[in-house]
């Protein structure tokens, strides 16, 4: 699991774009797999996608749907499961991310931090190997947002998947990812294990990562 910081405005959300192929770069490469995605025509980009999940910021959960129906959204567009084979999936990624019993609810009548997990469900229902999180925890109380994060690493050590997750959590997201890279005007400036970040000795990422008002990053 990897996390990548850096300010607002510097790129983490739009790097995520270029890593699942909604955005080519103007230059250099995308690799995954040490395939070139920029590169790839259109059936073998699409094949690539399909190892890709998303958990986008806000959820993007369908308010005219139930829990169940936003969980189940996308095997019914993208797979040819049976209904019951669809139930069984849902009912288990919703067991999976503790919401047993939640699956009749609409997304308004559910907290934020269920919303995220509903979000989450929905992206495992299709097994992807790789899951980008945008933000995961924006909006949600410090404890609320460290179950989620606990959610999401256990997820992840048991299903393993590969893991990008674009946070502001610091420091809270030094104690559970794996690699930790920063972004700032554009490129990766630092990148190693969370323990690694914390030592650095470049006063870009000091700053950012403690909070500093002094330093190489002018605030505007």
């Amino acid at each position: 699991m990897l996390a990548l910081i850096g300010g607002s405005g510097t790129g983490k959300s739009v790097l995520l774009k270029h890593i699942i192929g909604l955005a080519k770069p103007d230059k250099g490469k995308v690799l995954v797999d040490n395939q070139d995605i920029s590169k790839l025509r259109r059936k073998a980009l699409k094949r690539l996608k399909e190892r890709f999940g998303v958990v986008f910021q806000g959820g993007a959960l369908f308010d005219s749907l139930t829990v169940f129906e936003n969980v189940a959204f996308p095997l019914r567009e993208k797979t040819r499961m049976k209904a019951l084979e669809i139930r069984e999936t849902v009912f288990r990624e919703l067991a999976n991310v503790g919401l047993s019993g939640a699956e009749n609810k609409y997304p308004a009548e559910i907290s934020g931090g269920m919303k995220k997990r509903v979000a989450l469900a929905r992206c495992l229902v299709m097994q992807p190997e790789i899951i980008l999180f945008d933000e995961p925890t924006t909006g949600l109380d410090p404890l609320i947002a460290k179950a989620i994060h606990n959610l999401i690493r256990s997820l992840q050590k048991n299903l393993h998947f590969t893991a990008i997750m674009v946070t502001h959590e610091i420091p809270e997201v030094f104690s559970f990812v794996d690699r930790v890279a920063m972004l700032y005007n554009g490129k990766i400036i630092a990148e190693g294990t969370p323990q690694e970040i914390q030592d650095s000795k470049n006063p870009i990422v000091h700053q950012f990562i403690h909070g500093e008002l002094e330093g190489p990053i002018s605030i505007k």
